[in-house]
């Protein structure tokens, strides 16, 4: 079946908004200005600071789900789900282990490049695959295993080429290195982000705008909280600031009032993580769970592609067979595999009306994966 204009608007918009997330945040990254003080120029690095707006762009999800659900109210014959009751509070802990994994993952960031960036957030399935089977007592099928395995393959040669391929003086080989191991960490605790939301949050049916919108407000206000402390806190070699503590926000808006540019790339950031879980919900909607899951893929492509010719760093062949590896591991773990043995014997794909889900209901998938 054709797509209609507005399926392939929603495809367009989740892909181009997943990439500008990761790039826009990689972008403030490579930008040098002066700091407070009269100091000297330095690259803007405030991984937790640029997380705060992240949690920014999340608390918006919440204005978007209150106009559909208005929009839904109006509508006496809308297939919506009716919203329980529920405690807030239910999502603290999600957004605790929400904000601890994307602080890690900004700061990783600063470290390597946005593809390995990008590539190695695929460990999620490691993790989220081994933790529903130990804590939610799952049983996993064989081409679920045979997923994790080749995950894991694709790391190693991810890694590789990450071990083989040139440095400059911005980020050394034992940085690189530590960026690695740390964005695969904030995948552990993204996993059990994962958990806690499928034990305690699906089933009081909160839709995921709405989840993502609260997990998003306490994230914010929870993380500038913590701003104030972290600029005493000494972070000797992890530092990117002149005083060398944990975050130094106020030198961050130092350099955005010295480099205007930094500010459209935070804006870009704050932005498209709002876009993004909407398109995400939406195209899981419109179309299927399997078509969000190939569109993040090409998301991986399309971040990769610009950072080469923007220069951000160097081409290693081997990261096109560990990008190719852990999409066949993706492929695997999400059973796209029958889809594709399903379309070739000129049958129905079997999994396909499972995947739709309404757009006020709710689907039992990860609440917030565009972290």
């Amino acid at each position: 079946m054709a797509w209609t204009k507005y399926q392939l608007f929603l495809a367009g918009l989740m892909l181009v908004t997943g990439s500008i997330n990761t790039l826009s945040a990689k972008w403030a990254d490579n930008f040098v200005a002066p700091g407070c003080g009269g100091s000297q120029e330095h690259s803007f690095q405030h991984p937790f600071l640029q997380a705060v707006g992240m949690f920014l762009g999340e608390f918006s999800c919440l204005a978007a789900f209150y106009l559909l659900w208005c929009r839904a109210a109006g509508h006496p014959d809308t297939s919506a789900d009716p919203q329980q009751p529920f405690n807030p509070l239910l999502f603290l802990p999600p957004a605790l282990c929400d904000m601890t994994g994307t602080s890690i993952m900004y700061v990783a960031l600063n470290m390597t490049s946005a593809s390995s960036f990008q590539m190695l957030r695929g460990a999620v399935i490691i993790f989220t695959g081994l933790f529903s089977v130990t804590f939610l007592g799952r049983r996993l099928a064989l081409s679920q295993w045979l997923g994790i395995l080749a995950t894991i393959a694709g790391l190693v040669v991810v890694g590789l080429a990450d071990l083989l391929s040139k440095h400059d003086s911005q980020h050394k080989l034992s940085e690189v290195i530590t960026g690695d191991l740390l964005i695969i960490m904030a995948q552990i605790i993204v996993s059990i982000q994962m958990v806690l939301e499928e034990k305690f949050v699906y089933k009081h049916n909160v839709h995921p705008l709405r989840a993502v919108g609260t997990e998003g407000l306490f994230g914010f206000v929870i993380l500038s909280l913590l701003l104030v402390p972290m600029y005493y806190i000494p972070a000797g070699s992890f530092s990117g600031n002149p005083r060398g503590t944990l975050e130094d926000a106020l030198d961050a808006f130092c350099q955005v009032g010295r480099q205007p540019l930094i500010a459209l790339a935070l804006l870009g950031n704050i932005s498209s993580i709002a876009f993004f879980n909407f398109a995400g919900i939406s195209v899981t909607k419109e179309l299927s769970a399997t078509t969000r899951m190939v569109l993040d893929s090409l998301r991986t492509v399309v971040i990769w592609a610009l950072s080469l010719t923007l220069g951000w760093e160097a081409f290693h062949p081997l990261q096109i067979l560990g990008f190719l590896v852990l999409l066949a591991g993706t492929a695997l773990y999400n059973g796209l595999h029958r889809l594709l043995l399903s379309r070739l014997s000129r049958g129905r794909p079997p999994a396909e009306e499972g995947e739709h889900e309404r757009l006020l209901g709710g689907p039992r998938t990860a609440i917030n994966d565009a972290s």
